[in-house]
């Protein structure tokens, strides 16, 4: 595999993100391959930059082409900053190629060295293969060991590079064979895309928490974390890759399906319709954005409030600030401005400015604002740093009141799955009833949507059914579909053990 110059790959580890997304819950990662197209790698890249939001630390590419064989490029940063350049691009050619977005949810969290990054390439003795993995795997340390223990040399901290050395360790005859092998011996939640010399390779976990979409472009295909991606290239969406599904991709047989894994009741993520993906996005046939609007409708069914102004905190509190308004009939009004330019990974230099925090990133439109009672819409609270900032200065643009409504039940349980969230002792709702929240918040009212209402407005009718949720909840309701056996290693108990 042919690595591109190492001269522009800055050294060292990523800075720190802005303090205000230390108050968010992170987006895992974002995937994508391509296959049958020219140049495949420039269509890799536009994918990409369509899942920014799902991981903005740090991007690589890989591809391959029959004249020089795989190559790869794997950069900190922005994909916009990094994977518009003429000269980088160039030493990706090839018609088929796979590349990954990231945040750390594990390994090095907060400090992402280069040889993080994937994907991740592995030779193997029928020829390479390249893997970009989206998810978690739960029983990461305990193969880790095993692995080490047997001879095998890890080269980075992430749980995904356990899958290239069970394959390695594989019997089997071919690289797909190997996959179905490596992850069948993997616990927890992963969305994979993979390719050899000549097919292009999907797959995702029984319980489908994360998720993983089919497209068709002219005479190529598409596998992508989400259907905006499909879009920004005009790829025809096709279908989501089925939980338990493995697609196999090749230009002579198309897409080829199977079911490697004992199949059981899909668990997908529900705080991706909630936050993670974009609402332009599709999710199982429903639009994110009208599923978002509709938390804002329950929302304000479950906790009406007298008030003259609806206000998202933006901009993922947006479609469901819009529903609360067009339920409850109080007036919507942009009262708090986003900086758009101001980067996840924006440097402070003194004290002074460490000390604007959020101030940095929002502004308050104070016309607006003066005089009213205010309902801000916001998609979570984690550990309420962020909401106190914005309560203070939605108070000094002289508002009445400030009343609280979140588009999703309290977070009180971290996730295991693929989102980098606190340990639970750092979440507010962990140990705090929702009064003694509004306290600590010093806002006048505050109410989460509950979880039956979530699951209303996400197609459930009746609400979640504690027999058989159709989705993964656990960071509202403790109730893991795969129990977390690192974790549980080191002393965490599930509310089960509680």
């Amino acid at each position: 595999m042919r690595p591109t110059p190492p001269h522009d790959i800055p050294q060292g580890i990523m800075p720190p993100a802005h303090p205000f997304d230390a108050d968010k819950l992170r987006e895992e990662c974002g995937i994508y391959g391509v296959i049958g197209l020219v140049d495949a790698a420039n269509f890799v890249a536009l994918g990409l930059h369509a899942l920014q939001h799902r991981g903005q630390e740090a991007g690589g590419i890989v591809s391959y082409d029959a004249e020089t064989g795989f190559n790869s490029a794997h950069r900190f940063g922005y994909v916009r900053d990094n994977f518009t350049k003429a000269g980088l691009m160039e030493t990706l050619p090839g018609t088929l190629a796979i590349g990954h977005v990231r945040y750390s949810t594990a390994g090095t969290k907060g400090h992402t060295a280069i040889r993080d990054v994937q994907p991740f390439f592995g030779e193997f003795s029928m020829g390479g293969a390249a893997i970009a993995h989206n998810g978690n795997i739960v029983n990461a340390e305990a193969l880790r060991r095993e692995l080490i223990d047997r001879g095998s040399i890890f080269q980075s901290s992430s749980d995904s590079e356990c899958i290239i050395h069970l394959m390695a360790r594989s019997l089997q005859k071919t690289i797909p064979e190997r996959m179905k092998d490596a992850l069948r011996r993997v616990e927890g939640a992963f969305s994979v895309v993979a390719m050899t010399r000549t097919k292009l390779i999907g797959v995702r976990d029984p319980l489908g928490v994360r998720p993983l979409v089919l497209g068709r472009f002219g005479g190529g295909w598409v596998l992508s974390s989400e259907t905006c991606a499909l879009d920004i290239i005009g790829a025809e969406f096709v279908r989501e890759i089925a939980p338990g599904e493995m697609v196999q991709i090749s230009p002579e047989k198309g897409v080829e399906s199977y079911f490697p894994f004992e199949r059981t009741q899909p668990r997908f993520c529900i705080f991706e319709h909630v936050y993670f993906s974009r609402p332009d996005s599709i999710l199982g046939g429903r639009s994110v954005y009208e599923t978002r609007h509709q938390i804002g409708v329950e929302l304000a069914r479950e906790a009406p409030v007298e008030a003259d102004l609806v206000c998202p905190v933006p901009d993922s509190g947006t479609p469901a600030a819009i529903g609360y308004s067009f339920e409850s009939g109080i007036p919507y009004g942009m009262g708090i401005i986003r900086n758009q330019y101001m980067g996840r990974t924006f440097i402070e230099p003194t004290e002074q400015i460490r000390n604007m925090g959020v101030r940095l990133k929002l502004n308050v439109n104070r016309a607006l604002i003066e005089g009213k009672r205010v309902v801000l819409v916001d998609d979570s609270v984690v550990r309420g740093t962020t909401s106190r900032k914005i309560k203070e200065m939605i108070l000094d643009a002289g508002a009445r009141e400030v009343h609280f409504r979140i588009a999703s039940p309290p977070t009180a349980w971290p996730c295991f799955y693929g989102v980098d969230t606190p340990e639970r002792d750092k979440l507010l709702a962990s140990h705090m009833t929702e009064d003694e929240m509004r306290v600590y918040l010093g806002v006048d009212s505050l109410r989460f949507v509950s979880l039956d209402g979530l699951y209303r407005a996400v197609g459930e009718a009746r609400g979640r059914n504690a027999q058989c949720p159709q989705y993964c909840d656990a960071c509202f309701s403790g109730d893991y579909p795969v129990a977390p056996s690192d974790m549980i290693e080191k002393g965490f108990q599930t509310r089960a053990a509680e």
